[in-house]
């Protein structure tokens, strides 16, 4: 009884020894330990090894938030207008719906830094060389947009964009197309610096470039020894670039490079600019704000700054700032970026001064019964262009295209270095549910299955026949029709509207625009290719992983 009492005792102070002895194999096999973040708990194999392996970055904490950008907290908001629509469009009618998280610019895009994306265009594709001088010259704002029949405005014409003295103002004259190619070129800018700066690049590399030997983040995730025509595998190369005779590259993995800069969709933009006060308000219907600010006013009510403007608008017929010696909101036509206070979310300028490009096309409607999560209407989904020797595509100086756009104005489609890229076909949407073609800027509104005709329509139709029973059908230039002045116009006058699928959005007032146009929700038109002295633009950013820092959370054990 004695001896198995004994044995009893001993096996049992056996037990915490094989417990710990269990928990040691499981943590080695990757059982999840905190501490054994390189070890593959799929496998048990691991991640990092100088042997070789899975190359990963377990260390990320955090996306980095790129120059210029400020973080906005995504969730849930009125989208549209809440108070009466005096001017009858109805074309923003309130929905809900949810964004994600995402960056956005802390102010409009300036002259001084547009300025610089034209300076590096000059430099890369001199405008004297005949075979550069449309991607120069497709970028340059339109200066002239500051004209007008009746008033003596080329003070402006001369000097808005480039003299220092408007530095810090909002650049206009631009289109909604060269807002989206500053935004690309933005890109790659950033990520370049990104790159040389934790050494995967050289530290000078993005200062030596020319046409045959640019920087593309594309091309550098997807084709990287084309990065730099090539020369990324030598004196592009960075100090990280010389492990046992192989050039290293940073990857999707790393956590270092940032997703695209990009225009904001519609939905982002009104969000961020209504405020967390404003969405929070909406939401709850506690009031009906209508301004980014906290107010139902547009003037200050606090007695240091009583009576002033709290954004740059057209205050009444000639009035755009105010008396002589006392400018209510300090400036006739824009203003320097940062001259207001910024909103809740740390904005400045989303009411007032410029109106904006957004990324989307317009239709008169929100399609919150398709959609109400990340709205978005635009998408055209596209695929790398893969070659003969099934690699893929690099555009070259020699294969450059140019889209001439309806006003003749020339823009070079894709810069040298970028990869090409072609529509998506049949074998990527084969048995999808999700999406089914690549265009889908007139889906469920405008295009053919949307058309009072579509039972009497087939795929047999003439381009001429089909573009008329279109329901957006705005004139545009076509390959059919009278000549007019060398160019082909369609002449047709059987319209149904002025919208089509090259119409773009923009929000928000301007220095030009009453009151009315600073309420968020307003949304306008025009079409993709046309520039005004009052409408800018600024850009965004997607944000990966949590849904804000705050909300980033490790678990415990």
């Amino acid at each position: 009884m004695l001896t198995s009492v004994f044995t009893m005792k001993r096996s049992l102070l056996k037990v915490p020894f094989y417990l710990a002895l269990t928990g040691l194999l499981l943590t080695s096999c990757g059982g999840g330990s905190k501490s054994d973040k390189n070890i593959s708990s799929a496998t048990g194999w691991k991640i990092n090894s100088k042997e070789g392996g899975f190359q990963y970055n377990t260390d990320f904490k955090d996306q980095e938030t790129g120059p210029g950008l400020v973080l906005i907290e995504g969730g849930t908001f009125t989208m549209g207008q809440v108070q009466d629509n005096v001017m009858h469009d109805w074309n923003n009618m309130p929905t809900q719906q949810h964004v994600q998280s995402f960056y956005m610019d802390e102010t409009e895009v300036t002259n001084k830094m547009y300025m610089e994306y034209l300076d590096w265009l000059k430099r890369v594709f001199p405008p004297d060389d005949e075979q550069y001088k449309n991607i120069y010259k497709g970028a340059l704002p339109d200066t002239l947009v500051w004209r007008s029949e009746l008033s003596a405005n080329e003070a402006m014409v001369a000097n808005y964009l480039r003299h220092p003295a408007f530095a810090e103002y909002p650049v206009v004259g631009v289109n909604w197309v060269q807002a989206v190619q500053f935004s690309a070129w933005r890109t790659d800018r950033v990520n370049e610096a990104i790159l040389a700066r934790d050494g995967y690049l050289a530290k000078d590399a993005r200062y030596q470039v020319d046409a045959t030997s640019t920087f593309s983040t594309d091309t550098y995730l997807n084709a990287p020894s084309q990065t730099y025509g090539g020369k990324v595998q030598g004196e592009m190369g960075g100090k990280k670039s010389s492990k046992e005779g192989e050039t290293q590259y940073a990857k999707q993995t790393s956590g270092i490079i940032l997703p695209d800069y990009r225009l904001p969709t519609e939905a982002e933009w009104e969000y961020a600019a209504k405020s967390l006060g404003g969405i929070r308000k909406y939401n709850s219907l506690q009031g009906r704000k209508k301004y980014p600010w906290d107010s139902q006013y547009t003037r200050y009510t606090e007695r240091k700054r009583r009576g002033e403007q709290m954004a740059n608008f057209k205050q009444n017929k000639g009035d755009y700032g105010g008396l002589a010696g006392w400018s209510e909101d300090r400036g006739d036509i824009t203003v320097a970026v940062k001259t207001y206070a910024p909103n809740d979310f740390g904005l400045y300028d989303m009411a007032g001064n410029v109106a904006e490009w957004v990324a989307d096309v317009y239709r008169p409607i929100i399609d919150d019964e398709k959609s109400d999560f990340n709205y978005f209407r635009g998408n055209v989904y596209m695929k790398h262009a893969i070659g003969e020797d099934g690699k893929q595509v690099v555009v070259t100086p020699e294969t450059i295209k140019y889209d001439t756009l309806p006003n003749t104005r020339i823009i070079a489609r894709n810069l040298p270095g970028n990869l090409a890229t072609v529509p998506v076909d049949s074998s990527d949407t084969y048995l999808r549910y999700n999406f089914t073609r690549s265009d889908n800027r007139s889906y469920r509104d405008g295009d053919k299955a949307s058309t009072r005709n579509f039972r009497n329509q087939n795929d047999m139709m003439t381009p001429e026949a089909e573009y008329a029973n279109s329901m957006y059908n705005a004139p545009k230039p076509k390959k059919f029709g009278t000549e007019i002045n060398g160019k082909d116009y369609d002449t047709s006058n059987d319209r149904t509207s002025l919208i089509d699928d090259e119409v773009r959005v923009f929000k928000g007032g301007s220095w030009r625009d009453r009151a009315f146009w600073i309420d968020p929700a307003q949304r306008r038109y025009l079409p993709q290719y046309i520039a005004t002295d009052y409408i800018g633009f600024r850009n965004a950013m997607s944000r990966v992983g949590s849904k804000s820092k705050a909300n980033h959370r490790t678990p415990k054990g």
